[in-house]
């Protein structure tokens, strides 16, 4: 008597509720506790309870009365076995409504009960506490916390499982693993990568079977499941699902499709390329037409959209315009592929020119870029791609580049200025255009073309008319920082060790054709600085060897002009600089046994061979500067003589086979042996006592012949 039926008014109803409340705080014994909550779940379920009643619910009987219904074994007389459980489970589907209490301790310890649940058999009666479930874990994923919990409680497991079963609710399973894989992608998969690549084999067999609307809608789906790590190329069971969205790609484009069709093919193809490179396309014939369309498509789509750029038309579609700018990149790399190439030659000059095309098309969007726009993620894309053209491509749109570069440099000094704070990425983590980790920093990807464009007379006017040396000596003491605070254990080439060595490259060529700017610009004075303090830091970190020989040479190219600066006047950093860059130099030949004769021959040293394709060029430039030096600096000598180099030198070349020397070898050694003999009687001494005189002719060094006989 004292619990009336749920009433059918709407006042009546919350009039009802409240009584029921009422009991449930005042009730005698667990029977009428029972009786209430039965009223209200009905309420729950039947969706009546607003955020004010819904706190009164949690006021009333907190989490205590939920948890023990949840373990509670003993049914009331004549009810299914779940009863209590369902109840408990209603009750925290509703509170989980709540964002708070989603997030709350109790909530989340309750995630390995729930995943229980998904896996238990269910009956028709029990559907109703699948679906509570899914709303508690789908609350719990939108909290602060919570996809890290349900990460590490098992959920993307359990949630792989309840999708395979195929059971009722196995779509929210999906939704949600595919809301978890957007929030918590590289911990998922570490974590649970054979239940995950299970769910990509079932996804990729629905894909490649499916001949109706379904195969669109899971190239929605699917690139959620396509993970920027090793599990699809590693496995026969990830190659296989490469091979099957590789076929259903294949039919997708191969026919005639509508827009929307035809936008999701491409998205899915994009996300496989950042995971894979081009690896899930098989050489052939067949591979190299597929890889070819793929490509033009992707560089049509382009065109259509920003030669003529309606705000709006442009605003919807730039998530797939970041796909095909994943593509056309990919299209550049294979275009300039020499090994294993997948295209033909006249493939790669066809796909050459509608590139071309294309990135006309990016240029001039990108001069229609009003000021207030420049924070948008897709101007970054898209500068990003313009980047990895300049960087391969520098014969053509040469005008429209040069005409573009003022707002690059504009652009890329904004994003750097007003940026948080740098981190390293390794190289492999770079093939992301959607998204980039640190959108501030465009800068990274126009350097090689930057690189490119330095060494040409008009391009380079205008980079140095819109300040471009003083915001890359900025760019190049920020990721000097960012690199000095991380481990100096070998690690794969990171982006910083990447953008110092091209920035490198950028000042040397500024040296070489523009030695007055060097001279004049504040500027260089303060970057020489930082290469004065660099070099003697990274020459112990065998693993930075390419880095050492371009900070090396750039710092010996920069100290013959401005031989006159006060911070090279036999300083502590000078003399640390200048000993460090002559063992650099000093290291990298050595003598071994030579395997076609007894004798011994000149070699690279070990610690250099790995790298010597990349630094051989920069160690006889450094050469060549260093020569340049010793007569600029009177107590360069002494550094030499310190460093034992010329003692070492003429034993090495004393004992190898002259034969085993190259002319060039031989140049580059003779011009600093010749300055170090004419500037300082040391120097010459210690030649001609170890027999210089003699291999000087052997090797006809006729300038140091000359220079050791004249008094």
């Amino acid at each position: 008597p004292r619990f009336p039926a749920m009433a059918s008014d709407s006042e009546d109803r919350h009039a009802t509720l409240k009584r029921c409340l009422g009991v449930l705080r005042d009730a005698r014994n667990d029977s009428e506790q029972f009786a209430a909550l039965l009223l209200v779940t009905k309420a729950v379920r039947a969706g009546e309870v607003d955020a004010k009643t819904r706190r009164q619910i949690f006021d009333a009987i907190g989490f205590t009365f939920p948890t023990r219904l949840l373990v509670s074994q003993q049914p009331p007389a004549g009810c299914p076995p779940h009863t209590f459980r369902a109840l408990g489970l209603t009750l925290l589907a509703c509170f989980c409504t709540d964002p708070e209490l989603a997030g709350h301790s109790q909530i989340l310890n309750k995630i390995p009960t729930f995943n229980d649940i998904l896996l238990s058999p269910c009956d028709p009666d029990s559907t109703s506490m699948i679906d509570d479930v899914y709303q508690c874990l789908s609350a719990v994923l939108a909290t602060a916390k919570g996809p890290r919990e349900l990460v590490t409680k098992g959920t993307v497991s359990a949630l792989c499982q309840a999708y395979l079963n195929g059971g009722h609710g196995s779509d929210r399973a999906l939704a949600l693993l595919m809301g978890l894989l957007a929030l918590a992608e590289a911990k998922c998969w570490q974590r649970d990568a054979p239940q995950l690549l299970a769910v990509l084999t079932k996804l990729s067999g629905d894909f490649l079977k499916a001949e109706d609307m379904t195969k669109f809608e899971l190239c929605e789906v699917l690139p959620h499941f396509i993970p920027l790590s090793p599990p699809l190329t590693e496995s026969s069971q990830g190659s296989e699902c490469l091979r099957r969205l590789y076929k259903g790609l294949a039919d997708i484009l191969g026919s005639k499709l509508s827009q929307s069709q035809r936008d999701p093919a491409l998205k899915l193809a994009a996300g496989l390329v950042q995971a894979c490179g081009a690896e899930w396309i098989p050489a052939g014939s067949a591979g190299s037409k597929f890889l070819a369309l793929l490509v033009n498509l992707a560089c049509v789509e382009v065109r259509l959209t920003l030669e003529e750029p309606d705000p709006v038309d442009v605003e919807g579609k730039k998530e797939v315009m970041t796909a095909c700018y994943v593509l056309m990149e990919m299209g550049i790399q294979e275009c300039l592929r020499e090994e294993g190439p997948l295209l033909e030659d006249a493939q790669k000059m066809q796909l050459m020119r509608i590139l071309e095309e294309a990135f006309g098309a990016v240029i001039f969007y990108l001069r229609q870029v009003k000021q207030e726009e420049l924070q948008d993620p897709f101007i970054f894309a898209s500068v990003r791609v313009l980047g990895a053209w300049m960087a391969e491509e520098t014969s053509s749109l040469k005008q429209e580049i040069c005409e573009l570069l003022p707002f690059l440099v504009d652009y890329a000094r904004k994003l750097f200025k007003e940026g948080g704070p740098a981190v390293s990425l390794p190289q492999a983590e770079l093939v992301s255009t959607e998204g980039s980790p640190l959108p501030q920093d465009a800068l990274r990807f126009l350097l090689p073309g930057f690189c490119h464009l330095t060494a040409e007379g008009r391009p380079r006017d205008i980079l140095i008319s819109k300040g471009a040396p003083a915001l890359l000596c900025e760019y190049f003491l920020h990721q000097w920082e960012v690199l000095t605070s991380e481990p100096t254990a070998p690690a794969p080439l990171t982006s910083t060790e990447m953008s110092l060595q091209t920035m490198c490259g950028i000042f040397l060529n500024l040296v070489v054709t523009a030695p007055d700017l060097v001279r004049r610009d504040k500027t260089f004075s303060s970057l020489m600085d930082v290469l004065l303090k660099s070099l003697p830091l990274l020459l112990p970190q065998e693993h930075h060897l390419v880095l050492t020989a371009n900070i090396a040479t750039l710092g010996l190219m920069m100290a013959r002009i401005l031989a006159g600066s006060a911070a090279l006047q036999g300083t502590q950093s000078a003399k640390e600089f200048f000993g460090a860059a002559i063992r650099f130099l000093s290291q990298a030949h050595m003598a071994q046994a030579d395997p076609g004769s007894d004798g011994l021959a000149v070699a690279v040293s070990p610690a250099y061979v790995s790298a010597w394709d990349d630094i051989h060029e920069l160690w006889f430039l450094g050469m060549q500067a260093l020569a340049s030096c010793i007569p600029l600096f009177p107590w360069l000598p002494h550094a030499t003589l310190q460093a034992h180099w010329l003692e070492g030198l003429s034993q090495l070349l004393s004992r190898v086979a002259p034969a085993s020397v190259d002319f060039e070898l031989i140049t580059a050694f003779q011009g600093v042996l010749v300055e170090l003999a004419r500037a300082n009687e040391q120097c010459r001494d210690v030649i001609l006592s170890h027999h210089g005189t003699e291999w000087a002719n052997l090797y006809g060094m006729a300038a140091l012949e000359q220079c050791l006989a004249e008094q």
